[in-house]
């Protein structure tokens, strides 16, 4: 079993930042990555970012690149979400993910 709890979200104005944090315990897997999800109301979950755990490497959505920086702390078993010149279309709830695993979400707003 693996356990994800993310953090960090919350209103922001546009042009803010915003760092979500999610937390792994119990059972990681090192052949997997992590990604972040998010999932707009009425809409479906999109992938946003995503990060190896083992080489680093870390793929985006075209809508967040130069804008979203993922990164990991493996010693820590934590991911993170950097979100600068966060935008009104970036409010959703945002998910962490690692083998098939899911977190409650985060609730990320950006107001116009």
């Amino acid at each position: 079993q693996v356990q994800l709890v993310e953090s960090g979200g919350g209103l922001v104005q546009a042009g803010g930042s915003l760092r979500l944090s999610c937390a792994a315990s119990g059972r990681t897997f090192s052949n997997y990555g992590m990604g972040w999800y998010r999932q707009a109301p009425g809409k479906e979950r999109e992938f946003v970012a995503a990060i190896s755990w083992s080489t680093g490497r870390t793929s985006y959505r075209d809508s967040v690149k130069g804008r979203f920086t993922i990164s990991r702390d493996n010693a820590k078993k934590t991911a993170y979400l950097q979100m600068n010149s966060l935008k009104p279309e970036d409010t959703a709830i945002y998910y962490c993910s690692t083998a098939g695993y899911w977190g409650q979400g985060t609730q990320v707003t950006v107001s116009s």
